[in-house]
């Protein structure tokens, strides 16, 4: 199930349990929200900036538990607070998704993958903690997997999307490996506009970080197996939808700027298929 800028992340599947499509919805609404606030529409930077203080504000009152003074926000915020307030979800999650999203405003590359890292650490880390907090398995163990799992997911959605990206003056890739491989930023230009093909150096840098998502996917993995009913099952089709995309890739030869790679229905069936049959390591 499809949701724009978290494309590889189901939100509130048929597979969810009733009582929970709710609050997930809530968590996904908000986070897409502030994304959009920092990514569409030509707004200034510095407005940019305002708008999500605004959120900030919005979640401080929220967990002082006032009303949301901002009418346009405040719909969205009394969802949020009920998920909050029924689930006891960290805030701090909430803040640290504002953080990332304030970063993508002004910061458009990353020096190796330790800042990048730190980037998924609150750009995408806090979705599947505040998931396995409504499940109620918000274990030690269970958080350092989910970890692993959706910085992959955060990873390969910059894998697939170096073109999209490149458009909002973004590169993801950490500059270190792209000095390792001899690409350079007007090698991605070159690449996005057409000029150029892609060449043995960039073939093999992305293979690379494919490889390195696909490890960080693996280690997660068995977060899948260790939850139990309807939810394992929905991520189970998570974790296999993005190693599905990660084979995508592969298939085009890392040419992500001709061939975007996606899930196609056939890709779902694949998936669900491998869902039934699945014994992660």
């Amino acid at each position: 199930m499809s949701v724009d800028h978290y494309e590889n992340f189901p939100v509130a599947s048929i597979l969810l349990p009733s009582s929970l499509r709710g609050p997930v919805e809530a968590i996904y609404h908000f986070a897409r929200s502030a994304d959009d606030v920092a990514d569409e529409g030509d707004a200034p930077a510095v407005a940019r900036l305002a708008r999500l203080h605004d959120y900030r504000l919005a979640l401080d009152a929220m967990e002082r538990g006032e009303a949301v003074r901002d009418a346009s926000l405040a719909p969205m915020f009394e969802r949020l607070a009920a998920a909050v307030r029924e689930h006891r979800l960290p805030v701090q999650l909430l803040r640290d998704l504002l953080d990332a999203f304030s970063q993508d405003v002004g910061k458009t590359r990353y020096a190796d993958f330790g800042e990048l890292r730190d980037y998924c650490r609150r750009s995408a880390d806090p979705v599947g903690r505040l998931l396995l907090h409504l499940y109620k398995a918000a274990t030690a163990d269970n958080l350092l997997l989910s970890d692993r799992i959706c910085t992959s997911l955060q990873l390969i959605n910059f894998w697939q999307d170096v073109a999209i990206d490149w458009r909002k003056n973004r590169v993801y890739l950490p500059q270190d490996d792209m000095a390792r491989f001899g690409v350079q930023d007007a090698t991605i230009a070159g690449l996005a506009g057409g000029s150029l093909d892609p060449d043995a150096g960039w073939r093999a840098l992305l293979a690379f970080e494919v490889q390195r998502a696909r490890a960080m996917m693996l280690e997660g993995a068995p977060l899948a197996k260790r939850l139990r009913g309807r939810v394992g099952w929905e991520l189970r089709l998570v974790v296999l939808g993005g190693l599905r995309i990660l084979e995508r890739i592969e298939a085009v030869d890392h040419d992500v700027f001709r061939h975007r790679p996606a899930l196609g229905a056939g890709d779902w069936l694949r998936i669900g298929w491998r869902a039934f049959n699945w014994k992660p390591a």
